[in-house]
């Protein structure tokens, strides 16, 4: 079991359970020894669903890696290929299928397609004359993971891509499943609202694919009273803006990858005394991140700034408990005291390692270059000398600094100001492109094609307007006691964060310019429950709501969120759900083109 899945108002234990027990009723369909062939994405998703252990338990016995040329080795009766339906690699199954051939090994092949099986991946097969060697071809639905206790991923990377550059809806209809799975375990949702074009999408293949099923309707109380659907065009700023909790700041710096970050090993070297410290430790050092961990589900969501004072007090705390061994005077407390020790050792062993994390930040935050980049951020988010070429951007580019962060701030430069004009836009062109290599004026044509970076024109800027109606800069922002979602950013609050308040307390009719604004429709629908399943809510019961990102989420919008679940008068609960978790950097990484990439 997973515990830290079950401790919220929603048990998303009982998503892991469905998902595992699918998985199982597969490795039994291939009986006798099996090897599975890893498409190397999916092992880190997979992972979360089912450990080594359960695999063993139905007869794995080796695992690889896909690559191209011969499988490895191994003395097993079924070859089982986990892959993503990707054309590329079609081309390298069938490489390993054919160099089998030739070694005439008696081995049954399978294939297992995650989220869905594809006819062009199998016509793929097919035309390298491989189709016929596989025993079972079948899709194994993994459309949304449980990353924590109010936190579920499709962890598909290429979703606002597809859908913003190459007009490709896929990931929508992958999401409507999800969403579709989700209603069948937890019951109908009878709210839904939405913003954007692709919620709208999302919206209708889901009324669209409860009609179709209109018979089979499931009787399950309601989990969640509302779902909230938000296009990330909705706000393109977010995302861009350095992350300020401590959870934001460890993806920013060093990147979290599926529940894991890999942190330099040197800080974590245990020093035995007399010994030489010669033998460093090489091998990263690699420590995974969820509210199992009690230490970091009270820290994750702090602003960097308080995290601390609550580490210190954190130390105290454990201390005075291991003083405690010195009152332990009779047989029974020392007993007691003994069986408290587990726990204390691994709370002080958190506390290492969370200091040790915390000093490895602190070295980036505390520099003047994160200083400088922090300003001018904070200065295009408050209108601040938006419309002209910014000297420390020019800076930047002069002294070769990465070119994705050169994108994010004339990103963020362009969506707080509607937009450049003509000449700054040609200016930052020029200078990018002649400094970086020509090479990526096809990523700069796709942000502009994403609405990230674009000409101005003739309309009004309407940021202005948006920033104060939904008061989205909270001057003098409480980073140690916060009172408003904005500590997340130190003074900025999430527009998508914004959104979902109001549309608790009063609503959107509310704010009806601002959403006019905002890109594409608003909507809400209602889905019909069938007779006896309305709840009946008690007396300062919650209510829960799905936020849904369609395009990505930040974990510093994730902390806002969970901020507002736990403010005392806000009545509500959010559980929040996304295509990917995204920061800055993997965000316009996914939009670059690469030309190097493309012909290696």
């Amino acid at each position: 079991m997973a515990a830290h899945l079950s401790y919220g108002r929603v048990n998303l234990n009982i998503l892991r359970e469905a998902a595992r027990k699918e998985l199982r009723e597969f490795l039994d369909k291939c009986a006798g020894s099996k090897a599975i062939v890893w498409d190397e994405y999916l092992t880190g998703p997979f992972g979360l669903i089912a450990q080594y252990s359960l695999l063993k338990e139905h007869e794995v016995e080796k695992m690889f890696t896909l690559k191209s040329g011969r499988l490895p080795a191994a003395d097993v009766k079924n070859i089982i290929f986990f892959v993503r339906p990707r054309l590329e690699l079609m081309d390298i199954i069938a490489e390993n299928i054919i160099s089998e051939d030739k070694m005439h090994s008696p081995r049954d092949f399978h294939i297992l397609f995650v989220p869905r099986r594809s006819m062009l991946c199998e016509q793929r097969l097919k035309e390298q004359g491989v189709l016929a060697s596989f025993i079972n071809i079948d899709e194994y639905i993994l459309d949304l993971i449980p990353y924590d206790g109010d936190l579920l991923s499709m962890e598909y990377e290429s979703a606002f891509r597809e859908c913003y550059l190459e007009n490709d809806q896929t990931s929508l209809y992958h999401t409507a499943k999800g969403l579709m799975t989700l209603q069948a375990l937890y019951g109908t949702i009878p709210q839904i609202y939405g913003k954007g074009e692709c919620a709208r999408h999302v919206a209708n293949m889901m009324l669209r694919m409860k009609r179709e099923f209109a018979g089979s309707q499931n009787q399950i109380l309601p989990v969640f009273d509302t779902l909230l659907l938000l296009d990330r065009n909705v706000d393109l700023l977010t995302p861009l803006a350095t992350q300020l909790t401590y959870e934001g700041l460890i993806d920013e710096v060093y990147g979290i990858t599926n529940g894991y970050v890999k942190l330099p090993p040197e800080k974590f070297a245990q020093k035995k005394q007399g010994e030489a410290s010669k033998d460093l430790p090489t091998e990263p050092k690699k420590l995974q991140l969820n509210s199992a961990e009690e230490l970091y589900a009270e820290i994750r969501d702090k602003n960097f700034n308080a995290v601390g004072a609550a580490l210190s007090k954190k130390a105290k705390i454990i201390s005075a408990a291991f003083e405690e061994r010195h009152n332990a005077k009779t047989v029974g407390e020392i007993k007691q005291f003994v069986s408290q020790l587990p726990h204390m050792q691994a709370a002080r062993s958190s506390l290492a390692n969370h200091t040790s994390v915390a000093e490895l930040i602190k070295d980036i935050t505390t520099s003047e270059a994160f200083f400088d980049n922090l300003t001018v951020e904070q200065e295009f988010m408050t209108g601040v000398e938006t419309d002209k070429v910014n000297t420390y951007i020019e800076d930047c580019i002069a002294q070769k600094d990465p070119l994705i962060k050169i994108l994010r701030l004339v990103s963020m430069q362009s969506v707080c100001n509607n937009g450049l004009k003509q000449k700054v836009f040609d200016y930052y062109r020029r200078e990018i492109l002649q400094t970086y290599g020509y090479e990526h004026i096809l990523t700069l044509n796709n942000l502009e094609k994403a609405g990230l970076l674009k000409l101005q024109s003739n309309s009004r800027n309407n940021y202005p307007t948006i920033r104060k109606t939904l008061k989205l800069w909270m001057e003098d922002a409480n980073e140690q006691n916060p009172n408003d979602i904005s500590y997340v950013y130190s003074g900025y609050a999430p527009l998508s964060i914004r959104l979902t308040q109001v549309l608790a307390r009063p609503g959107w009719r509310s704010i009806e310019e601002v959403l006019k604004m905002l890109p594409g429709p608003h909507f809400e629908e209602r889905q019909q429950l069938p007779a006896g399943l309305h709840k009946k809510r008690q007396q300062g019961e919650n209510r829960t709501t799905l936020v849904f990102f369609l395009g990505g989420v930040s974990y510093a919008e994730i902390a806002a969120l969970r901020f507002l679940s736990q403010m005392e008068d806000s009545g509500m609960e959010y559980i929040i759900a996304t295509t990917k978790l995204l920061n800055g950097t993997t965000w316009i990484k996914s939009l670059m083109d690469r030309p190097e990439a493309q012909t290696s």
